[in-house]
């Protein structure tokens, strides 16, 4: 069984910074591709990051593309989100996610992840 735990969420003015982590037991954390989601009240769930099973391939969100950054420590078994310059509009609940597929393709789609966390709180005031 896989499991999935993120930290480092929190509450932070506007224009600061916080980093999650997303450290993942039960399986190879390597032989995963990894994405960041998050979750606003009243909206759906929206992609924001995602990362190749070695780190050298990143693909982000347009929303978030400059500001948060997305890497793996593969000897940790720990995803990282680095969000710089955060906005109120990034207040959200934010979830780590596993895809075992063996495409190499990055996915944005929640559907294509097949493991979840349960999920850190962020809050950006202003």
């Amino acid at each position: 069984q896989v499991q999935l735990v993120e930290s480092g969420g929190g509450l932070v003015l506007a224009g600061g910074s916080l980093r999650l982590a997303c450290v993942v037991s039960g399986r190879t954390f390597a032989g995963y591709k990894m994405g960041w989601f998050r979750q606003a009240p009243g909206k759906e769930r929206e992609f924001v990051a995602a990362i190749s099973k070695s780190g050298d391939s990143t693909y982000a969100a347009d929303s978030v593309k400059g500001r948060f950054a997305i890497s793996r420590d593969n000897a940790k078994n720990t995803l990282y989100l680095q969000m710089n310059s955060l906005k109120p509009e990034d207040t959200a609940v934010y979830y780590c996610a596993a895809d075992r597929s063996y495409s190499f393709a990055l996915k944005s789609r929640s559907n294509d992840y097949d493991y979840w966390g349960q999920g850190t709180q962020v809050t950006v005031s202003s």
